[in-house]
């Protein structure tokens, strides 16, 4: 018998909501992926607080997702959150405001369990492979970065850093355009924070995930609009990376948003992922990676796939 399960990712800047169809024989069809930008951890890492008027702002964004699945016929809904409930003091507040208003249930998951389930996310649309692969799958998100190393589908090592587009930019890029010492500044504190990353074969096949790489893979492609199947495997260059790092950072919030290619609400945090994936490309010496438009939600629709056939 077929079923009908939808995954949410809640993450530091955005929600995800995967809706896929599990048919009897185990074989998974997706059929939407929904995309908004709520700012969770808007604040989260200056305060440890998420802030009351976000409470609001995301309960409406969660509530809109729940009426899509239903309008679906999903019969599950698993829903998971990061760094920024991770973080924040009052996380259970927020938890608990949810599920008492909408009646869904977040479970927050330790960074290697993020870790985990995005590698596998990603790594489920390549394996098998004829030979076995090495994969590094690197994940840019609001509140941290992951970086997940492993062999087709078996994990080899992972760290979760402090680093994230949102947290850069409340720390250090408050201004847009920023200035030289700002961004000089952000380039330090992320080279700092990289020096736990374990090093990578350069023949590993390095994968990137989330808002920044489909962003700058839609920027590099100019797309009018934004295209899953032209962004998805797209190649980036750590030249291609460096170009349009040099021409954003001269841009204004304005400029940014006036981009086709650059969501609205990205627009302030833009830079600051792309500073991260170019640091990131540098101190691991690697100077491409592969854009991937799948991630945890993936993941967390691949385990909880697993969970119910166990149980049947």
């Amino acid at each position: 018998m077929n079923m009908r399960i939808a995954a949410i990712d809640i993450g530091t800047n955005t929600i995800l909501m995967l809706i896929a169809e599990v048919r009897s024989d185990g074989t998974i069809n997706i059929i939407t992926d929904h995309h908004q930008i709520a700012r969770l951890g808007k604040g989260v890492d200056e305060h440890r607080i998420i802030q009351e008027e976000t409470f609001h702002r995301v309960l409406g964004i969660l509530k809109e997702q729940k009426a899509i699945a239903q309008s679906h016929s999903v019969e599950h809904i698993v829903v998971c959150g990061t760094s920024a409930l991770r973080d924040s003091v009052n996380a259970q507040d927020f938890i608990d405001f949810v599920r008492q208003n909408i009646g869904l249930d977040i479970q927050v998951i330790s960074g290697q369990k993020e870790a985990e389930l995005t590698y596998h996310g990603v790594i489920s649309d390549y394996y098998p492979s004829n030979s076995a692969q090495s994969y590094a799958v690197v994940d840019i998100g609001g509140g941290s970065t992951e970086l997940i190393t492993g062999s087709d589908s078996e994990i080899k090592s992972y760290a979760s850093i402090d680093i994230g587009s949102v947290r850069l930019t409340e720390r250090f890029l408050k201004k847009s355009p920023p200035s030289e010492s700002a961004i000089n500044n952000s380039c330090t504190y992320i080279h700092n924070q990289l020096k736990s990353l374990p090093p990578l074969h350069p023949d590993v096949k390095l994968i990137g995930v989330a808002g920044t790489l489909t962003t700058l893979a839609a920027l590099d492609l100019h797309l009018a609009y934004f295209d899953p199947y032209k962004v998805d495997r797209h190649v980036l260059t750590l030249d291609t990376i460096n170009r349009i790092l040099d021409d954003l950072k001269l841009c204004t919030y304005d400029q940014l948003k006036g981009l086709p290619q650059i969501h609205p609400l990205r627009a302030d945090i833009i830079l600051a992922g792309i500073l991260i994936l170019r640091e990131i490309l540098t101190y691991l010496r690697i100077p491409r990676i592969i854009v991937s438009v799948r991630g945890l939600r993936h993941g967390l629709l691949l385990n909880h796939v697993k969970t119910v056939m166990k149980n049947t």
